[in-house]
Protein backbone atom coordinates (compact mmCIF):
# COMPACT_ATOMS: atom_id res chain seq x y z
CA UNK A 1 0.00 0.00 0.00
CA UNK A 2 1.29 3.45 -0.89
CA UNK A 3 1.13 6.13 1.78
CA UNK A 4 1.62 9.86 1.75
CA UNK A 5 5.25 10.35 2.70
CA UNK A 6 8.19 12.73 2.82
CA UNK A 7 7.60 16.45 2.49
CA UNK A 8 3.95 16.00 1.53
CA UNK A 9 3.21 14.12 4.74
CA UNK A 10 4.96 16.86 6.73
CA UNK A 11 2.90 19.54 4.95
CA UNK A 12 -0.35 17.70 5.72
CA UNK A 13 0.59 17.38 9.38
CA UNK A 14 1.54 21.07 9.53
CA UNK A 15 -1.81 21.83 7.94
CA UNK A 16 -3.43 19.97 10.83
CA UNK A 17 -1.42 22.05 13.29
CA UNK A 18 -2.60 25.20 11.52
CA UNK A 19 -6.23 24.07 11.78
CA UNK A 20 -5.73 23.40 15.49
CA UNK A 21 -4.18 26.81 16.19
CA UNK A 22 -6.71 28.74 14.11
CA UNK A 23 -9.55 26.88 15.83
CA UNK A 24 -8.15 27.74 19.26
CA UNK A 25 -7.97 31.43 18.32
CA UNK A 26 -11.51 31.40 16.92
CA UNK A 27 -12.87 29.63 19.99
CA UNK A 28 -11.18 32.19 22.23
CA UNK A 29 -12.85 35.01 20.30
CA UNK A 30 -16.37 33.51 20.35
CA UNK A 31 -16.48 31.66 23.66
CA UNK A 32 -14.92 32.16 27.09
CA UNK A 33 -15.98 28.66 28.20
CA UNK A 34 -12.75 26.66 28.20
CA UNK A 35 -14.34 24.00 30.40
CA UNK A 36 -16.81 23.36 27.57
CA UNK A 37 -13.87 23.18 25.17
CA UNK A 38 -12.15 20.56 27.33
CA UNK A 39 -15.29 18.39 27.53
CA UNK A 40 -16.17 18.64 23.86
CA UNK A 41 -12.64 18.17 22.57
CA UNK A 42 -12.68 14.40 23.13
CA UNK A 43 -16.25 13.72 21.93
CA UNK A 44 -15.20 12.78 18.35
CA UNK A 45 -13.07 9.96 19.78
CA UNK A 46 -16.20 8.18 20.98
CA UNK A 47 -16.38 7.01 17.36
CA UNK A 48 -13.51 4.67 18.20
CA UNK A 49 -16.10 2.48 19.90
CA UNK A 50 -17.08 1.44 16.38
CA UNK A 51 -13.90 -0.65 16.31
CA UNK A 52 -15.53 -2.88 18.94
CA UNK A 53 -17.92 -3.98 16.17
CA UNK A 54 -15.31 -4.41 13.42
CA UNK A 55 -12.67 -2.46 11.48
CA UNK A 56 -15.09 -1.29 8.78
CA UNK A 57 -17.62 0.09 11.27
CA UNK A 58 -14.83 1.71 13.25
CA UNK A 59 -13.36 3.34 10.14
CA UNK A 60 -16.74 4.69 9.01
CA UNK A 61 -17.56 6.06 12.48
CA UNK A 62 -14.08 7.59 12.84
CA UNK A 63 -14.17 9.16 9.38
CA UNK A 64 -17.62 10.67 9.96
CA UNK A 65 -16.44 12.39 13.14
CA UNK A 66 -12.94 13.26 11.92
CA UNK A 67 -13.73 14.65 8.48
CA UNK A 68 -14.00 18.42 8.25
CA UNK A 69 -17.39 18.08 6.50
CA UNK A 70 -19.39 17.89 9.75
CA UNK A 71 -17.46 20.66 11.46
CA UNK A 72 -17.75 22.91 8.40
CA UNK A 73 -21.50 22.22 8.14
CA UNK A 74 -21.98 23.12 11.80
CA UNK A 75 -19.91 26.26 11.29
CA UNK A 76 -22.12 27.21 8.34
CA UNK A 77 -25.24 26.75 10.46
CA UNK A 78 -23.68 28.90 13.15
CA UNK A 79 -22.72 31.64 10.71
CA UNK A 80 -26.00 31.73 8.78
CA UNK A 81 -28.16 31.41 11.88
CA UNK A 82 -25.91 33.62 14.01
CA UNK A 83 -25.74 30.87 16.62
CA UNK A 84 -22.61 31.35 18.71
CA UNK A 85 -22.96 27.94 20.39
CA UNK A 86 -22.87 26.20 17.00
CA UNK A 87 -19.82 28.24 16.05
CA UNK A 88 -18.05 27.43 19.31
CA UNK A 89 -18.75 23.70 18.99
CA UNK A 90 -17.54 23.74 15.38
CA UNK A 91 -14.28 25.38 16.50
CA UNK A 92 -13.77 22.65 19.09
CA UNK A 93 -14.53 20.00 16.47
CA UNK A 94 -12.05 21.55 14.02
CA UNK A 95 -9.47 21.79 16.82
CA UNK A 96 -9.81 18.07 17.52
CA UNK A 97 -9.45 17.20 13.84
CA UNK A 98 -6.41 19.46 13.52
CA UNK A 99 -4.86 17.94 16.64
CA UNK A 100 -5.29 14.41 15.32
CA UNK A 101 -3.95 15.30 11.88
CA UNK A 102 -0.93 17.09 13.38
CA UNK A 103 -0.13 13.88 15.28
CA UNK A 104 -0.45 11.85 12.08
CA UNK A 105 -3.86 10.31 12.77
CA UNK A 106 -5.51 10.51 9.39
CA UNK A 107 -8.81 9.27 8.06
CA UNK A 108 -9.07 5.50 8.36
CA UNK A 109 -9.15 2.71 5.83
CA UNK A 110 -11.32 -0.29 6.68
CA UNK A 111 -8.25 -2.54 6.98
CA UNK A 112 -7.70 -1.37 10.54
CA UNK A 113 -7.18 1.59 12.85
CA UNK A 114 -3.50 2.00 11.98
CA UNK A 115 -4.17 2.34 8.23
CA UNK A 116 -4.75 6.05 7.49
CA UNK A 117 -4.57 8.48 4.61
CA UNK A 118 -1.52 10.03 6.29
CA UNK A 119 0.28 6.70 6.46
CA UNK A 120 0.40 3.79 8.81
CA UNK A 121 0.29 4.86 12.44
CA UNK A 122 3.43 3.83 14.27
CA UNK A 123 5.48 3.45 11.10
CA UNK A 124 9.11 4.00 12.04
CA UNK A 125 10.41 5.33 8.71
CA UNK A 126 9.13 7.99 6.38
CA UNK A 127 10.47 7.93 2.86
CA UNK A 128 9.94 10.48 0.12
Amino acid sequence: MAYVSGNLRAVLRLEGLGILLLSLMAFHKFSPDWAMFAWLFWIPDLALLGYLVNARTGAVAYNITHSTIGAASLMGIGLVGEINLALSVSFVWFAHIGFDRALGYGLKYSRGFRETHLGKIGRSTDTA
